[in-house]
């Protein structure tokens, strides 16, 4: 007895839709409608499908490049390169002094002149240009406000 009345539920449904779809008056219009919208559907879930395909790519491939680069090569700079890279590191901080520091390069050896407000600042430049690649050795002729530079020996 229930499954009758599931049957008969469904062939309403059905004989519904069929009379909602294929109605002379407005069934064209009605199919057109649902063709266009299942379309546009479809369309949007292509895009968004690609989307997602390119996102995932992008991220697989960000990943192995950071995982190529972890560990930089050894390079041989130049000793006007390598003073530009160790201006470029000391400088990033706004609090030092651009106008005030000098830094000369001569075969690794990075030489470092010039007046700068206090002590952790002068630590922390020392310790920056020591960090960077292709420095052998840091030379620091940086002084404190007060204080007579020391001489290059």
């Amino acid at each position: 007895m229930r499954l009758f009345g599931i049957g008969a539920a469904l062939g309403v449904a059905v004989g519904g839709l069929f009379a909602f779809i294929f109605d002379p008056a407005s069934g064209r219009r009605r199919r057109h409608t649902a063709i266009g919208r299942t379309a546009a559907k479809l369309r949007r879930g292509r895009r968004r499908t690609a989307r997602a395909g390119r996102f995932v790519g992008a991220e697989a491939y960000g990943r192995t490049q950071r995982l190529i680069h972890l560990r930089e090569t050894p390079k041989d700079f130049d000793d006007v390169t390598l003073a530009r890279k160790v201006e470029t590191e000391i400088f990033r901080d706004d609090d030092v002094p651009k106008g005030q520091i000098l830094v000369n390069a001569q075969e690794g050896v990075v030489q470092l002149r010039g007046e700068v407000p206090d002590l952790q600042m002068l630590e922390a430049i020392v310790a920056k240009a020591a960090d960077v690649q292709g420095v052998r050795d840091v030379e620091n002729l940086l002084h404190l406000p007060g204080v007579p530079a020391s001489m290059h020996q």
